[in-house]
This record gives structure tokens, C-alpha cells and sequence, in this order.
């Protein structure tokens, strides 16, 4: 799930400036600029992996207990990163200090046993309640919209377009939600969890700009995947999925799932991601914000036969836009410097 604010780490999204970063190198000289192609491959990347994850949670969950899927998807990509910073940076290259490890560790466990815990919960429920990938990324994009409703409580006060995108997503989501005829389009019981999973994502990545986060992002990224692997882990137990677990009842659809979850959406497409950060406007990267609901509504639709209706259409679109109007307004308040204090680091 993909839908964050302003902060360079796995859970966040990019910083204040509106354009592409020119880090020095030694001597100080500007970096040389970046040719378009490896930009637009880059946000292809981001675009198709991260919108195609709620698919692969979908698959992974068919046979898998879903909060040990997500707990495993976690450790193992944890795991991967932590030794890669060894190898490349040194024996101190995880070194941080206990407030900055609490800080990632609160804010994994939100965003990821929180977030993304609730959000495999509703795809794997039973058939008729369970929500469809493409539908559970739509309620997903609302994330913006919800750390904006946040920012208000410190005092901050968005722009007008702001409220107004926020409003248009919002009536989205009813129209995804609202009964015609017999039944609603999306099971309202499976929307709740999936809203109440992007209301644990929006306020992770609410305090991550507020709390004193480990500097580099990709060590954040493994205190928090390992915080957030460590309370599904428990969750799980408390849920009892262990209790007459097969392994060997797991299909290879499932376990093949579980490793796309694991390299493709938790490393390579944060790695891209990151990248993009440092060679791309702002503007340009956060587009995945809004590209990632279509991606998954299209994949859903094609490889699992996921049903859209116009009801889903004409919600999803109207989501969509509300969070593109956020996102350009909020961008375009930064650039004039029209938007609040930068966040704290």
C-alpha cells in the first residue's frame, strides 16, 4: 500500500522541495543530470509494483494465513536490506540510538501491522466479504486525504483546493460504499478494515514527520519492516493461524506471491522509489499516489477476473481525482511556500 506524505522513508514520501535533488560529490560539484529514460523506468517501476501488490496479497492469502504472510513478507525483506547496508556501509551501518529506534518501531508497527496487516485481513476474507485488490487500493488512496484532516489538528491550515480534494475523494469513497439496489458494491464490513487500515497508515506517516527518525531512510525502512514483522508475528499467534498450519498445504501460487510481495514491492520498488527522490521533481514522483488505485484496479480485473462495476468506476475516478487535486495543491503550495513548517527529522 502506497499513498504516503512528505518523508523519505519506506512509509513516507518525498521532502518539501519541489524538483530534483543534485547531490555533490566530493569535490562539490553538482551530480550530472540524469537522462529522462532512467526517470520514466524508475517511475514505471513504482507505478506497476507498488499498484500490483494488492493483487499478490490477494494470491499469497489464497492459502497462506494472512497476518503470517504479511509478518514473512516483512522479516524476509528486513532481512535482505539490513544486509545489504552491512556489506556496502560497514559493521556501523544500522547504528542508531534508542529514541530513533522507538521511532521507527512505533511508526512500523502502524504502518505496516496496522496498515498493511488490515488491508490483507479484508482481502482474505471469506467469499462475499473479502474486498477486491482493486477496490482495496481505491480506499487505500485516501491516505492524503487523511493526513490532511491530521495536519489540521496541529493547527496547520490546509489551502482551499486542499479541503476540496479532500471532500471530492471523500465522497468517493461513499459512492464505493453506498448500497443500490440490494447490495452495496464493495462489502462494507471489508471497507471499514481497509479505511480503518489506511487511518493507521495516514497517522504513521503523520508522526514519522514528527518524530526523530533515523536520518537514512533505508535504515528506517528496517527498523520498521522488523517492528512491524515482530507485532504480526503476534498478532497472528493471537489470532491463532499457526494452530494446525500445514506448510505443506500452501499452493506455489501462494508462496510464488509471497516472494513477488517480498523483492519486488518491499525492495525493488522502494529502491526506485527512493532513487526517484533524489533525481526527480517532487511533483513527478508523487503521480503514484494516484497511478498506483488504477494499476491495481486494471490488474485486478485482468488476472483475477476481480469484477468493475460502474459503481466502482465512478467512485474509484472520483477518489482519484480528489487525490489529485490534493497532491498538485499541496506541491504547488510548497514551491511558493504557502505550506507549513518543514518537518522535523
Amino acid at each position: 500500500m502506497t499513498s504516503p506524505p512528505p518523508r523519505a522513508t519506506a512509509s513516507t514520501g518525498p521532502p518539501a522541495p519541489d524538483g530534483p535533488a543534485t547531490p555533490g560529490g566530493p569535490d562539490g560539484a553538482a551530480a550530472p543530470p540524469v537522462r529522462p529514460a532512467l526517470i520514466w523506468t524508475a517511475l514505471v517501476v513504482v507505478y506497476v509494483l507498488w499498484g500490483s501488490t494488492y493483487l499478490g496479497i490477494r494470491v499469497a492469502v489464497e492459502s497462506l494465513p494472512a497476518l503470517t504472510s504479511a509478518g514473512l513478507r516483512f522479516a524476509a525483506a528486513a532481512a535482505v536490506l539490513a544486509l545489504v547496508l552491512r556489506v556496502r556501509r560497514g559493521a556501523g551501518a544500522l547504528r542508531v540510538d534508542r529514541r530513533q529506534l522507538g521511532s521507527a518501531a512505533l511508526v512500523g508497527v502502524l504502518l505496516l501491522a496496522g496498515g498493511n496487516g488490515l488491508v490483507v485481513l479484508a482481502e482474505s476474507g471469506p467469499p462475499g466479504t473479502a474486498v477486491p485488490s482493486g477496490v482495496a487500493a481505491l480506499l487505500v488512496a485516501t491516505v492524503p486525504l487523511l493526513v490532511v484532516l491530521l495536519r489540521t489538528t496541529t493547527g496547520d491550515r490546509p489551502r482551499f483546493w486542499t479541503f476540496a480534494g479532500v471532500s471530492l475523494g471523500f465522497l468517493g469513497l461513499v459512492l464505493l460504499v453506498l448500497p443500490t439496489g440490494e447490495s452495496a458494491a464493495v462489502p462494507l464490513a471489508g471497507a471499514l478494515t481497509v479505511v480503518a487500515a489506511a487511518t493507521c497508515w495516514s497517522v504513521g506517516s503523520f508522526l514519522s514527520n514528527r518524530l526523530t527518525m533515523p536520518a537514512d531512510p533505508f535504515v528506517a525502512t528496517v527498523y520498521e519492516m522488523l517492528a512491524g514483522a515482530v507485532a504480526l508475528a503476534v498478532l497472528a499467534a493471537a489470532r491463532g493461524e499457526l494452530r494446525g498450519f500445514d506448510p505443506g498445504q500452501v499452493t506455489g501460487r501462494s508462496w510464488l506471491a509471497l516472494a513477488y510481495l517480498m523483492v519486488a514491492g518491499s525492495l525493488v520498488a522502494f529502491t526506485a522509489y527512493v532513487w526517484l527522490l533524489h533525481h526527480a521533481p517532487i511533483s513527478l514522483v508523487s503521480t503514484y499516489a494516484y497511478v498506483n488505485p488504477v494499476v491495481a484496479v486494471a490488474l485486478g480485473a485482468l488476472l483475477a477476473a476481480e469484477p468493475v462495476t460502474s459503481q466502482v468506476l465512478l467512485g474509484g475516478a472520483v477518489i482519484v481525482v480528489g487525490v489529485a487535486v490534493v497532491v498538485s495543491t499541496e506541491r504547488a503550495g510548497r514551491r511558493t511556500g504557502a505550506v507549513g513548517r518543514a518537518p522535523r527529522r
